[in-house]
């Protein structure tokens, strides 16, 4: 688990259970508090510690976790397995929001994504170690330039459709309007991608 900056008991539950329940957990204490960059060490921590598979899920209530059998079924077919939230309880704006972000991929990329950014997803480890080199280690949105980096190289990709609940757990720190002023900043750094591939 990805901890840094929660305002909540977050980290001293995680060090209870650690010490009680589950010896095995590990808690990354990232220096950045915002989700990309950790996403980003949480990858790269499974890399280096040798996982084959990486399965990453947010915290919140909104996936369901009974679906990863059916992804971990087609493991073996595929270098990345993508959710696709084609129904969702986060509400109209996000929907809208992920359909800009799909047609600038597009755009920018000439992908063809159904869901850029569904945080249900289980990736070949020496495949995303590839795509996870390309970005810094600050960078606001992972999740979405690993799947266009799939795509736009031609991994083995699939889109599977998945439960999108609203959220269970937790307060959610990004609004619409925050969520644009992050996109204009991405725009930018779409084209240093781009330029780059």
């Amino acid at each position: 688990v990805a901890d840094s900056g929660s305002s909540d008991n977050t980290h001293s539950i995680l060090l209870q259970l650690q010490q009680t329940s589950f010896p095995k957990l590990e808690i990354l204490d990232t220096p950045l508090q915002y989700h990309g960059p950790k996403l980003i060490s949480l990858y790269d921590n499974a890399i280096r510690n040798g996982a084959d598979y990486i399965f990453q899920t947010d915290s919140d209530g909104q996936t369901d976790p009974a679906e990863f059998d059916e992804f971990w079924d087609e493991r073996v077919s595929y270098d990345g397995i993508f959710g696709n939230r084609t129904v969702r309880g986060d509400g109209k704006g996000r929907a809208f929001v992920e359909r800009v972000v799909c047609i600038l991929l597009r755009l920018y990329f000439g992908v063809s994504l159904p869901d850029a950014n569904a945080p249900f997803r289980l990736i070949k480890a020496d495949v995303l170690r590839k795509y996870l080199e390309k970005m810094p280690y600050d960078y606001s949105l992972p999740n979405i330039m690993i799947t266009t980096y799939m795509a736009f190289y031609k991994e083995r990709i699939l889109f599977k459709t998945i439960t999108f609940k609203s959220r269970q757990a937790g307060r959610n720190s990004i609004n619409i309007r925050k969520i644009f002023k992050i996109g204009f900043k991405e725009l930018i750094e779409f084209y240093k991608f781009r330029k780059a591939m």
